[in-house]
């Protein structure tokens, strides 16, 4: 109700400014048009501010006519007959007491009545014509946003869908490691992992759940992941970051490097005896971010099968899901070896969005 009242207020308001405004312009309009009738017939300002202040008067009361024919659905041809037969209705009354004062109450000539009511009538039929144009176009526009709106909801309520997918898909996996060093008898690995999984859990549910974030923010809850690998796997995981400061600041989609690392890590590094090693590293290209996480993975079909998992799926889902075709995202093995996927997303920084509510006549 108090949103309603809001709108209301807002759409009277607005109609009031250009109600005002456009007839002011029309009345200097006029005042300019007629300064060689002041001039040489000697013709009053007053006998050009009486008609259209009360053609102004007669163009509020037309307002509630046109408003109610416009909750109907008829075309555009009925509401101009219609809105013709009103002005024409209303520019008697206008013209009568227009000519009425000028006359100063007496003998009005009917060829004076006639003549102010037609300018009167065709005056108020534009009137009506533009407040029509001004408010479907008005209500176009806002069917327009709202469609937009709704669209932009789908599309987040997807991206989280997809978010709380990698979730319980994380913290298995974590579990499932916290449960092998139990068995491989190093408990006081397991009770720094589970602290860890913890802290990184809070970390995850204090943080606003938003479709995109930092480059930075996402680079620190992946260092937490991998502080997690860490405890599991100890020397046998090497990592490499290289991100420069002009990158840390541009939004990426959240729980974007989490999942990829974790891929990495799981059928790039786990796997090797020696194990191995994970680098992220990212790039500024013209208007584009490119990231590129890479493992030192061998080459092997199941890998490339097993590579093809949640991780990497989910991901390109979400990217396609926020980006449309405007992203790059591939899986190679680079010549010098190892496994890398390369993304290339468009380059956005952060900013403070602004939401302009629509006004209404």
């Amino acid at each position: 109700m108090q949103c309603m009242n809001r709108e209301n207020v807002l759409n009277l308001r607005s109609f009031w400014q250009i109600q005002i405004v456009g007839w002011c312009c029309f009345y200097l309009f006029n005042l300019l048009e007629s300064i060689h009738n002041f001039l040489t017939q000697r013709v009053s300002i007053w006998e050009q501010t009486v008609p259209i202040f009360f053609m102004f008067l007669g163009s509020c009361a037309l307002r509630p006519f046109c408003r109610q024919l416009l909750r109907q659905s008829q075309s555009w041809i009925a509401f101009e007959l219609k809105a013709a037969a009103a002005a024409m209705v209303t520019s008697i009354p206008v013209a009568g007491a227009a000519c009425l004062i000028l006359e100063s109450f007496e003998h009005v000539p009917w060829h004076a009545l006639v003549a102010v009511s037609m300018w009167s009538w065709f005056i108020l039929f534009i009137w009506c014509s533009l407040y029509f144009s001004i408010k479907q176009w008005q209500q176009s526009s806002e069917e327009k946003e709202r469609l937009l709106r709704a669209e932009s909801e789908v599309r987040e309520a997807r991206l989280l869908a997809l978010r709380y997918q990698l979730n319980p898909h994380f913290l298995f996996n974590s579990l499932n490691a916290v449960s092998t060093l139990v068995l491989d008898g190093n408990a006081p690995a397991a009770t720094r992992m589970l602290a860890q999984i913890g802290d990184l859990l809070r970390t995850s549910l204090d943080s606003e759940v938003t479709a995109e974030v930092t480059l930075s923010q996402e680079l620190a809850f992946t260092e937490g992941y991998l502080a997690i690998e860490q405890t599991r796997l100890g020397e046998r995981l090497r990592i490499d970051i290289a991100v420069p400061s002009e990158t840390r600041d541009a939004l990426v989609p959240s729980m974007l490097l989490q999942p990829l690392v974790e891929n990495a890590v799981r059928y790039g590094v786990a796997p090797l005896i020696e194990g191995g090693w994970i680098a992220i590293k990212s790039a500024l290209d013209a208007d584009r971010l490119r990231i590129v996480v890479g493992n030192s993975g061998r080459r092997e079909g199941e890998q490339k099968k097993n590579g093809n998992g949640i991780g990497l799926g989910n991901t390109a889902e979400r990217l396609k899901t926020l980006y449309g075709a405007n992203f790059e995202f591939s899986l190679g093995w680079p010549e010098a070896g190892g496994c890398e996927v390369v993304l290339e997303l468009p380059l956005r920084r952060t900013r403070a969005l602004q939401e302009a509510s629509p006004c209404a006549l």
